[in-house]
């Protein structure tokens, strides 16, 4: 391997007998190198996006929600649930009730998610970063009950921040028919009252249904005693949640299912990774035709060697030997060309990061006013990969064609 190695860089960086062949050669690494480029830049979006989006269910979403494996709602007495609340790993929990109502204002409609929680919630995840109005997050206080709407919820209510009358909130009364003759009979009505503040997560899922509110108004809406629908937990610091997440589900075996944030959101994550996915298979065509002017350069080398082969069968080389020869002289210039790629890939993510080079459109229009992007190194070892097995390849059967018919 060292001698065909040693010959195919001097052919591949020595002078030839037609200048043309040189300008081909850099042409096919430079080919290559920017369709390397575009796969970094890629895929390094995606990531940036998929940051972005995890970072604004981080504001709302729990770091572990434990749900009932079957049916909806489960005994926040169960003593395998009092024993999760007392692990040593979490730092706080909360009981969490989510179920459907419909809400009026002044005539205004809409089905929502009534979300139930105690009062620790602003300790359990970051709300108070996606509150905007100008009051603070309350639940209760002495009178009245409070509930905190999604921005667009707000909208298509026209409450607006501080509306002056009560909004009206029905749940179905539990384990009833609904009376033709007297709908109504047949609901639980209760008010909520706005703080003055709501909440906007940037997820039409969250600021167009749901509304936050305490978690005994929730109860006594939906007529639950100890029953809830999930728990929700906040690690300490430094504690691995892959960790904490199995031993909970050991724990608790098969009644209950403990989630992520990751698998709270599984079909937004899981849509992310396909269409990255798509990208990615895209690109590598494209590489793969980028690929076909390494071929082209080197059958005008294989032409142009041909007084040297001849030295080299002499010398005592055989066939093999000198199809490896152009053969590794293809996967050189894919090689250099993935190193340009990938290089300026990085460096063109990094000053996107810093400097915000390509801005997704008007100020303020958008969550973020540049393009995010999160170079992975994963990402970059599979690239890299990619770049050689589809360049080696791609000239593998041309070099063993070409061989046989021009030397």
């Amino acid at each position: 391997m060292k001698w065909p190695l040693y010959i195919a860089s001097r052919y591949l960086f020595s002078k030839k007998s037609h200048n043309a062949i040189n300008i081909i050669s850099g042409i096919s690494a430079c080919g290559v190198a920017f369709a390397t480029l575009a796969l970094v830049c890629t895929l390094s979006v995606f990531n940036g996006f998929q940051e972005l989006v995890a970072g604004l269910f981080t504001a709302f979403d729990p770091e572990l929600k434990i749900t009932a494996a079957q049916g909806k709602r489960f005994d926040s007495q169960d003593s395998l649930i009092l024993q999760v609340r007392n692990i040593p790993e979490v730092e706080v929990s909360t009981l969490s009730i989510e179920e459907n109502a419909m809400v009026q204002y002044k005539g205004r409609q809409a089905v929502v998610t009534i979300k139930g929680v105690e009062d620790n919630f602003q300790q359990l995840t970051q709300i108070d970063s996606i509150l905007y109005g100008y009051g603070n997050f309350m639940l209760y206080d002495e009178i009245v009950d409070y509930g905190i709407f999604g921005m667009q919820l707000t909208s298509t209510l026209g409450t607006g921040l501080r509306p002056i009358d009560p909004i009206e909130v029905y749940a179905p009364k539990r384990g009833q028919t609904v009376n033709v003759a007297n709908p109504t009979s047949s609901f639980r009505k209760d008010y909520l009252f706005s703080p003055g503040v709501v909440f906007a997560v940037n997820q039409d899922k969250y600021d167009g249904t749901y509304v936050l509110t305490s978690l005994d108004f929730a109860r006594r809406l939906f007529d639950c005693n100890t029953e809830i629908t999930s728990l929700e937990l906040k690690l300490k610091e430094g504690a691995d949640t892959e960790q904490v997440q199995r031993e909970i589900q050991e724990l608790l075996g098969t009644d209950y299912r403990v989630q992520n944030r990751y698998e709270q959101q599984a079909d937004v994550f899981r849509i992310m990774e396909i269409e990255k996915l798509i990208s990615y298979l895209f690109l590598s065509f494209i590489l793969l035709v980028a690929c076909f002017n390494i071929i082209g350069s080197l059958s005008m080398l294989i032409i142009d060697k041909k007084e040297d082969v001849k030295t080299l069968r002499n010398l005592g080389a055989d066939n093999s030997l000198i199809v490896r020869i152009f053969f590794i002289e293809g996967c050189l210039i894919s090689l250099i060309g993935a190193f340009i790629g990938i290089i300026l890939g990085i460096a063109l993510c990094l000053l996107q990061e810093h400097f915000g080079l390509i801005s997704l459109g008007s100020q303020g229009g958008f969550i973020v006013d540049a393009y995010p992007v999160s170079v992975q190194i994963g990402d970059v070892a599979l690239i890299f990969v990619t770049v050689l097995t589809i360049g080696c390849l791609s000239v593998w059967y041309p070099v063993k064609y070409l061989s046989k018919k021009f030397i």
